[in-house]
């Protein structure tokens, strides 16, 4: 392989077409072979090298600006500016600017109100003046989009803190909602595991209504400053949203005249639920803003930012910076090493790495110390099962996740392990967890079972992206690949799962991705899952996914898919080629029987031509989901583990095809 002029490699034997694509009438099956072979060296060898010593991998997990801008605001609120942290965070903001003034929430996409309109806030607290060029352009358009008004609800609770925006022009929450029983609607666990964490704390915040002097007016970021929130039409009584509309005018009268006594046991109780929550990090949840607002509530209550539970809530809130080389500082939602984890040794492994290799080894103990053995939130739909899965973060105790479990397990199988008794005991724990949370439709969320409540999306409160955890196609993939693995093909549980998956299968043959970019990635997770349950290649659901990923391969011979698909039909399938998503399509092709295709060859070549001469890739483009559109993701290692997953799959073949399809014909584990 040869260094090209931008960092990448090209293949000696693959000549590059003008657009990026090796000529193909001098490429043979050997030529892709070979390329393709000595990609996935120089892959493992980057990947190695990325592995912490004590076992784990962890990527940065980049989201949008909305993130350093509320770390801001919470130093400002608490009275603890650190000068040199504001600077660093500024730099970071000011950075991710757009030429036009505003700020977005993931690579390429089209301007964000909120995000422009807390950045432009941060900025101010950093010191930048309203007249400076970049600010007068921000503000600008803020007023062209409607102004502050236009934000969303938690972008208005922030301004509320500081007295930027009215207490009684935000919807109502109140603490109350604590005392509801788990079977009537609207309770807090109603709430996916995420939405729930933010929300118990901010009963409290809302039931307070604190206001800190502000430190400047923003009137520059209203379309009147003399009426920041015009008053919107009402919608009919006969519709769930004037039914919530009018519930929320209800609740604001009810503020007023809420019982003193009443209030104060229902925040106590809120207290309660927050502190036991709080995992041995001191972070809640191993994700940033329910931290941030628990922080808040707790402080509100009489905590001083001396007492161990803030003092210990502050510090974890310091590990989800990242500090760059240039002085910026960059917040992380939330930090994902044992997704990571499993992800880079399923990749490993899959690529030749011997199943004893030192780093494997490290990787599985690492792995098995993170295994969660207690009850947590999950247990409340499900109080008689077991403990025994993982979670996403190093500390979460409360939140393990089905997803991680199940790729855990998948890990696992593949580490040669000197103790293998303690790993079969462990994955044995992960799937009876596992198949535990199958929800009452066949399938599997992330976090809970049944968590499919309709209600919580209708509240005026929640316009800040999904608030219900329901089964995905990714998830329930994952799931039913790990049980085909462990030879459950045939357990009606495994078969549940299958149904329910070839029955989600959209007109066009692609699945829907709700936590990675999209229908690529859905697809991508589906069809290896079906082929291991036992479904012929040759199944029409499988030939209809084929088809589908080839219909949307790229001329360069990659895959992409834009974030707009989740809102825009025209992109579902189209974007610029990137390696994560041209990693899943190849996943599904290979897994389909495709792998001496000219499709599959061309993706092959396409990684190949675009690793860089460090055996990495680049990826600008956010390939992940928090929420569908409304919260994206970068997750920095997948640029690194699906494209050496799927050349290692294309060299060595699939680990496990021949294990699971035994499963399949015996039936072992029904």
């Amino acid at each position: 392989m040869t260094a090209t002029t931008d960092g990448s490699t090209g293949a000696a034997n693959l000549h590059a077409a003008p657009n990026g694509d090796p000529t193909e009438s001098t490429r043979t099956a050997d030529d892709v072979m070979a390329v393709a072979r000595d990609a996935a060296e120089r892959s493992v060898e980057h990947l190695l090298g990325r592995q912490d010593e004590q076992g784990w991998w962890k990527g940065d997990l980049a989201t949008n600006v909305t993130m350093d801008a509320e770390d801001l605001l919470l130093r400002q609120f608490l009275g603890i500016q650190d000068p040199d942290t504001v600077q660093a965070a500024a730099r970071f903001i000011r950075g991710e600017q757009l030429g036009d003034g505003t700020w977005n929430t993931f690579h390429e996409g089209p301007p964000d109100l909120s995000a422009t309109v807390e950045a432009y806030v941060a900025l101010r607290l950093a010191g930048d003046r309203p007249d400076d060029p970049h600010m007068l352009r921000a503000a600008g358009w803020v007023r062209e989009q409607g102004g502050i008004a236009g934000a969303r609800v938690f972008t208005r609770i922030w301004l509320a803190l500081f007295g930027w925006w009215k207490w009684d022009d935000l919807p109502e929450l109140p603490p109350e909602l604590m005392f509801l029983p788990k079977w009537v609607p609207l309770n807090i666990y109603d709430f996916g595991c995420w939405a729930r964490q933010t929300i118990v704390p901010l009963t409290i915040v809302s039931a307070k209504r604190p206001v800190r002097p502000a430190p400047f007016a923003l009137d520059e970021l209203h379309t009147d400053p003399a009426r920041p929130c015009p008053s919107g039409p009402t919608a009919s009584v006969a519709s769930w949203d004037g039914v919530f509309q009018r519930l929320d005018k209800a609740l604001h009268l009810y503020h007023k005249v809420a019982p003193r006594r009443l209030r104060r046991i229902a925040m106590n109780e809120a207290a309660r639920w927050i502190i036991e929550r709080q995992e041995s990090d001191g972070c809640w949840g191993g994700i940033q803003p329910p931290a941030v607002y628990s922080v808040i509530a707790l402080h509100l209550l009489g905590y001083d930012l001396d007492h161990p539970l803030m003092r210990a809530g502050l510090e974890s809130l310091d590990r989800f910076a990242v500090w760059r080389e240039d002085g910026a500082r960059m917040i992380e939602a939330c930090q994902s090493p044992v997704w990571d984890t499993c992800l880079a040794t399923i990749a490993l492994a899959d690529a030749g790495v011997s199943p004893d290799h030192p780093a494997l080894v490290r990787a599985a103990d690492w792995m098995l110390e993170e295994e969660i053995a207690r009850p947590g939130d999950w247990s409340v739909r499900r109080p008689e099962l077991t403990p025994g899965g993982w979670a996403f973060e190093f500390h979460n105790d409360n939140y393990p996740d089905i997803d991680d479990t199940a790729e855990v397990v998948l890990a696992l199988r593949r580490v040669r392990h000197p103790d293998q008794a303690r790993v079969d005991a462990a994955i044995e724990r992960g799937v009876r967890w596992n198949l535990g949370m199958q929800s009452r439709n066949g399938a599997w969320g992330a976090f809970d079972a049944d968590n499919t409540s309709p209600f919580p999306n209708r509240l005026p409160f929640c316009d800040f992206g999904e608030v219900i955890d329901p089964p995905s196609a990714d998830v329930t993939g994952h799931v039913v690949e790990m049980l085909a693995v462990e030879g459950r093909s045939h357990d009606p549980r495994t078969r549940r799962g299958v149904e329910w998956l070839l029955a989600e299968q959209e007109t066009s043959g692609a699945w829907f991705g709700r936590w990675g970019v999209n229908y690529i990635y859905g697809t991508g997770s589906v069809v290896p899952a079906l082929i291991a349950a036992g479904l012929p290649a040759a199944h029409p659901a499988v030939r209809r996914a084929v088809d589908w990923l080839v219909s949307v391969q790229n001329d360069d011979g990659g895959w992409g898919e834009d974030l707009r698909s989740y809102r825009e039909e025209k992109w579902i399938g189209h974007g610029s080629s990137t390696a994560s998503q041209t990693g899943w399509a190849l996943l599904a092709l290979l897994a389909a029987g495709e792998r001496e295709t000219r499709s599959v060859e061309r993706g092959v070549a396409w990684l190949a031509a675009t690793q860089q001469a460090d055996g990495s890739w680049d990826e600008p483009h956010f390939t992940g989901t928090g929420f569908p559109w409304d919260f994206s993701i970068n997750y920095h290692l997948y640029r690194q583990v699906f494209p050496l997953t799927a050349l290692g799959r294309y060299v060595y073949g699939d680990p496990f095809a021949t294990a699971a399809a035994i499963g399949a014909g015996t039936g072992k584990g029904a």
